[in-house]
């Protein structure tokens, strides 16, 4: 059996990469580490490794049908506490960014949002040293609501 250690990197399709540089960057503090032309792309990191995301333009003369398949839900990003959170949330706030949620999981809280094309992220807070332990016994199957405005 394979057992990755963490997710590596997530590609995105993007319909206007201009736009979607200038959210990663200016709204959630990605650093670009390079550019493509063909595919047009770009590709960030957060500083640790040589990246974490990146996302690709889809081509103007794309099927539209192809955007009514099954693709990513969300990607999940950490931040290091519960003040970080808020402060994430009044940055997305800010910038006028689609907030889907905000729940307390128990083992986690967390903010969903959508970037410009629509895609699905979470920023999270973990809540305790002993998540994994938790999730196994069944005790942060909770789906309560979270008020950041506080």
């Amino acid at each position: 059996m394979i057992r990755p250690r963490k997710v590596g990197h997530v590609v995105l399709q993007v319909k206007d990469v201009e736009r979607a540089e200038r959210f990663y960057t200016e709204v959630l503090g990605f650093e670009v580490v390079t550019r493509l032309k063909r595919p047009r792309g770009v590709f960030f990191s957060l500083g640790v490794q040589h990246h974490d995301l990146a996302v690709l333009e889809v081509p103007m003369d794309t099927d539209p049908e192809k955007a009514k398949q099954p693709g990513l839900h969300h990607v999940a990003l950490q931040v290091g506490n519960f003040d970080e959170l808020k402060e994430c949330y009044r940055t997305l706030q800010a910038h006028n960014v689609t907030i889907t949620g905000t729940i307390d999981h128990l083992i986690t809280k967390s903010i969903y949002f959508l970037d410009p094309d629509g895609n699905g992220f979470e920023l999270y807070c973990d809540e305790g040293e002993d998540g994994l332990e938790r999730i196994k016994r069944g005790e942060a199957n909770a789906f309560a609501p979270l008020n950041l405005s506080a």
